[in-house]
């Protein structure tokens, strides 16, 4: 199992500057309780999403096993009418399927071209708009994408990071969320953004063994709490119940730290992308030499970013 474990603290009824001046501050996940949504809790049902968000064609994740993994990739991408969606995804067993009657669902809603447009549930699911509130701590010149999510009961996605802080709003149903802090990241076995482990509540420490060193953070969301989830933080997300939630990123720093062509809200900052290829370049040159010579410089320059670039101001 993980090491340090520590519950995500709750608080209720926070005020806009509460939130800015005390607990945003703190760069730390935390649970509020009590912020106005609008009428979402109370009407996103089965039945009346199906009628309110119609055929529109919805481009969906579909999984065999309860834990999707993104690196091995196992899951297909499908398309579905919306309302169909819906109901399958809150079925346990289906009589229509793709690859199983207990396959899982997952909605990730998309700009109307990916590949240039954020997703902005105001925009694609505009009939929506009027039932939910975003919370308004941040500036709206700072909003940068609010992401529609469905999920199958069950449904564990990979842990991950984003470089933006978000808001994740449950709107129905339950959620267990595990998060560990930036600073635990060499325990997490990395590929790109994501941990390789999957199985984050019975590890193979035998693959993993660092992972026991990670300080895991975990809170249990219901049907109107609000995870800040601050930028950097890794988080893994099991849906306990067919759930609807909404995700509202925003740019806490100036637009041009960010990827131009992100429209997602993944991608690492432009500075980090551009060390990151200088440090592959100088990985390059090492290898040019002996082993006990490419193995001592390499701890040198270890020892050397440590010196340089970690920050003394975090846990």
């Amino acid at each position: 199992m993980a090491g340090h474990r520590f519950s995500v603290p709750r608080f209720e009824g926070v005020s806009q500057e509460q939130f800015i001046e005390h607990l945003y501050p703190q760069r730390k996940p935390l649970v509020l309780e009590g912020i106005d949504l609008g009428a979402c809790t109370s009407k996103w049902t089965v039945d009346y999403l199906s009628q309110i968000g119609g055929r529109k064609e919805v481009k969906i994740h579909v999984a065999a096993v309860a834990q999707m993994d993104f690196i091995s990739k196992n899951f297909v991408y499908r398309t579905l009418p919306f309302d169909k969606l819906v109901q399958r995804a809150a079925e346990e067993k289906h009589t229509e399927f793709f690859i199983s009657e207990d396959e899982k669902y997952y909605l990730r809603s998309l700009g109307e071209d990916p590949r240039k447009d954020v997703a902005d549930i105001r925009k694609q699911f505009p009939l929506l708009e009027g039932d939910i509130k975003f919370p308004k701590f941040f500036k709206e010149e700072q909003f940068f994408s609010s992401v529609f999510r469905i999920s199958s009961p069950g449904l564990q996605l990979w842990t991950h990071y984003d470089v933006m802080d978000n808001f994740l709003i449950q709107v129905t149903g339950k959620k267990r969320v595990v998060l560990f802090s930036p600073r635990d990241a060499q325990y997490l076995y990395l590929s790109g953004s994501k941990s390789q482990v999957l199985n984050i509540d019975n590890p193979d420490l035998a693959k993993y063994p660092l992972f026991s060193k990670a300080r895991r953070y975990e809170c249990s969301l219901k049907a109107g709490d609000v995870l800040f989830i601050p930028a950097l933080w890794f988080h893994n997300v099991i849906s306990e119940e067919f759930g609807v939630g909404v995700n509202v990123f925003w740019k806490h720093l100036p637009s041009e730290c960010y990827d131009k062509t992100d429209t997602y809200g993944n991608k690492d900052l432009t500075a980090a992308s551009r060390a990151v290829q200088i440090l592959d370049r100088a990985l390059k040159t090492l290898a040019e030499l002996p082993e006990e010579y490419r193995d001592f410089y390499a701890r040198r320059m270890v020892l050397h970013i440590q010196d340089k670039a970690y920050s003394k101001n975090f846990e």
